[in-house]
């Protein structure tokens, strides 16, 4: 059946339901979990085709020795955390590994006894689903539009923002040598370099570019990698040069959270207003309604 005959023959079947029914089917068809075996999205498709790509490349904490601050800064955690990258691992993955033995979801709180809790999991990547919530439901069009990813790590928003979005320009700022050769492999290889731009730097050195940019997108990304006084440092400059007014700030977590234990870092009600986010729009059965929640964006006055 083609569209137009399955639209039509759509149309009839709303046509002979009852007028009071009406409602509830369609609120079935936006919201059940029946429905999406059916819904076949190739933007999706080639996102996990990249994330098969990056296991390969990548422990499976996705953590690399050239970043022993991340490694340190998981280990100081108040409980127990390990790092899972959201956008590599889909919960069936981490139960795949769960089973395989190379990871767990609980750790001893006596070693050699049956007393467990849970582990705490912190991803430094947007998922697939919250790339699609963000660039769908979260961020206005973005046609002709700067956006700028800091601290790019995998190149995750970049590539969600290529398939998902028509901004003209998409450009991760990583510090990381090595995540930034993985980033551009990956670009070459899905021929997404006319839109996409890797730069090796320490943010604070892109002045321009943050005054220049549309979206500045930024995931858990200065608390894990930089001690308190470079977490300062960097907040002060985000706050100094992220100054283009309406452009668009995304934050996991709350530009509140973030700074809450920094000191010097300004006042957010002179930078930004938060712009408030529907978090209840239906994003498959695979969705983390907590995880959207997690989801911040700002504009900047």
């Amino acid at each position: 059946m083609d569209f137009a005959s399955a639209k039509s023959a759509l149309v009839g079947v709303l046509s002979s339901v009852k007028p009071s029914e009406v409602p509830q089917l369609l609120d079935w068809m936006r919201n059940s979990e029946e429905l999406d075996d059916y819904c076949f999205d190739n933007s999706h498709v080639i996102l996990q085709a990249i994330a098969e790509d990056l296991r390969a490349s990548l422990p499976v904490a996705a953590v690399l020795e050239s970043e022993p601050m991340a490694v340190q800064k998981t280990q100081q955690a108040a409980r127990p955390t390990v790092h899972v990258d959201a956008f590599l691992y889909d919960e069936e993955a981490v139960d795949s590994l769960c089973e395989e033995g190379k990871m767990s979801r609980h750790y001893c709180l006596n070693c050699g006894s049956h007393r467990t809790a849970v582990l705490g999991f912190i991803s430094h990547s947007f998922s697939a689903v919250e790339l699609r919530f963000l660039f769908q439901h979260a961020l206005p069009q973005l046609a002709g539009r700067v956006l700028v990813d800091v601290g790019s790590r995998l190149g995750a928003v970049l590539y969600g923002g290529y398939l998902y979005s028509s901004a003209s320009q998409l450009i991760g700022v990583e510090i990381n040598a090595d995540f930034c050769q993985l980033q551009r492999a990956t670009v070459e290889k899905y021929n997404f370099k006319d839109r996409i731009q890797i730069v090796h730097a320490d943010i604070c050195s892109q002045n321009a570019l943050l005054q220049d940019a549309d979206v500045i997108v930024m995931n858990n990304v200065f608390e894990y990698f930089l001690d308190t006084s470079e977490q300062i440092r960097a907040w002060q400059c985000m706050s100094q040069h992220a100054r283009k007014k309406g452009s668009l700030l995304v934050t996991v977590p709350s530009l509140q959270e973030s700074i809450a234990r920094l000191q010097g870092c300004g006042d957010l009600s002179q930078w930004v207003e938060e712009v408030p986010l529907n978090y209840d729009v239906y994003m498959g059965k695979d969705s983390d309604p907590e995880a959207l929640r997690q989801i911040h964006l700002y504009r900047v006055l």
